[in-house]
Order: C-alpha cells, then structure tokens, then sequence
C-alpha cells in the first residue's frame, strides 16, 4: 500500500500532465509494491480536485469488458473511470488533436439512467429497468502515463485512460431493441474501414458492466445517480488516431457517429 503522501503527489502529477497534455513516468516503476486499491485511491484523489475546480461529474466509463482485454492486462474484472462535462462532444465535432497526448477510439453503447442503481445485488434486469435509453458513443483514449510497460494499476490511476466521449446516433429505450447483444457497429477512418464488432463482445451483455459498476460501488457507499450517462466498455479494439483524421462509425439502425481531429 502507498503513504497517503505518495497517492497525493502521484494524483498532483496526474493533473499537471493533463494541463500541459504530457505524460510522466509509469507509476508502477516508480512504485513497484502499488495495488489497485491504490490505484483507485489516486483516481480518487484527482477526481475530487476536478470538482473541486469546477468541473461537473456527468458519467462514468467501464473498462476491460472483454475477455481479450483482461488477459492482455492480467485482471478478471473490469475497471472503471470518471467522466466530466467538457469532456463530451457531439457527433460531427472537430477536437483539437493537441489537447490530448494520444488518441484511441472504442466503440460503445452509453447508457443514460432514468434511476438510480446501486448494489450489492444489481443485475442486469435492474440496469434495464433504470435506463432511459441507450445511445451510440465512441470513446477517446488518453493516457497521461507512458504507455510502454504499463500495467493496470498504471491505467486506473488515469482515470482508466478515458480522455473524452462523442455521442450521436438515434437514442433508443432498451426494450426497442430486438437483441441488444446484436447491435453491432462499422468503424472507419478516412473512409476506411478498420474495426468491427457487436455489443455481445462486452461481457455477453452491454448492461452487465452497468450492474457490475452499481456492485462494485456499493463496497465504497456509493451509486449510480438518475441522470448519469455510463460507457459500458467497447467492443471494438482500441483504433489509434493521429490529427487530421475523420472517423465515422456506422450502429446499423441505431445511426452514425462522425468527428474529425484538426
């Protein structure tokens, strides 16, 4: 476990790095004893200091849904992260390449909750009941920690590595959908298709990372709030970006999400 001094100063760094859109070394060299619960410790810690200056907390993302993802990073539960508002965009947006260090789009569904949900026992049938609708989001990767030897601990400590989210496409209530396991999704960049998948890919099903996330916050005395808008994890590889690119991502019925990077 680290001294609290250390998850303070490693949050602090953390928040430096994305004001100025650099990195800072893996924590994991520089703390090889550190454990996930410091990790969170750490998200924690910057998280409160976001709000703290003003920005608002509008949503949660989830991470390593698939199963390809945690045996590459050696975890077998997903992870999570906060989402602020200047960190949303709309289909059709052009972002500024620069304010990120490294850009990776992911493919999900967001879940927008009419209710709130919490634990110990959320399932999937409470996270369907609770949610408004579901919509089409693509998720933009940033890593203010370098990338190469990161492990988990590295990646939670980022606030899970999200750097921002465009939502687009036709909002949809769940119960709409025929099998929600079958939306499934095109991704192209520069009018080149690179990635496909269906929403099946995470964790059988998109709403199981939901219930996963309200359990998962009950061991800390927390829940999902009415209101909240929650990435459920991808199920498309990570697509690296560079600036002056254009993607587009095609849900079939569900619509389109387009954005570019000046």
């Amino acid at each position: 476990m680290l001294a609290n001094d250390d998850i303070i100063k490693i949050a602090e760094e953390l928040a430096e790095a994305e004001r100025t859109h650099t990195v800072i070394p893996r924590i994991t060299a520089r703390y090889p004893d550190a454990t996930i619960d410091d990790s969170y410790a750490i998200q924690g810690v910057w998280r409160d200091s976001q709000v703290a200056a003003g920005r608002t907390l509008v949503g949660r993302k989830i991470g390593l849904t698939s199963k390809a993802m945690q045996a590459a990073t050696g975890i077998t539960e997903p992870d999570y992260g906060v989402m602020f508002d200047d960190t949303v965009y709309e289909t059709g947006a052009i972002i500024d390449y620069d304010q990120f260090t490294n850009v990776r789009i992911e493919v999900e569904l967001a879940f927008v909750l009419a209710k709130p949900l919490e634990g110990p026992n959320c399932s999937l049938f409470d996270v369907i009941r609770a949610t408004e609708f579901v919509t089409p989001a693509l998720e933009i990767l940033n890593s203010h920690i370098e990338l190469e030897g990161r492990t988990i601990v590295d990646t939670i400590s980022d606030n899970a590595a999200y750097g921002g989210m465009v939502l687009g496409g036709v909002p949809t209530r769940i119960q709409d959908i025929d099998d929600i396991r079958w939306v499934s999704a095109l991704a192209y960049k520069n009018e080149t298709i690179e990635e496909t998948g269906v929403a099946a890919g995470v964790l059988n099903h998109p709403a199981s990372g939901v219930a996963w996330l309200a359990n998962k916050f009950h061991q800390h005395g927390q829940r999902l709030e009415a209101g909240e808008i929650i990435l459920a994890g991808s199920f498309t590889r990570p697509m690296w970006v560079e600036r002056g690119d254009t993607v587009l991502v095609d849900y079939g019925k569900m619509g389109t999400i387009t954005c570019r990077f000046r």
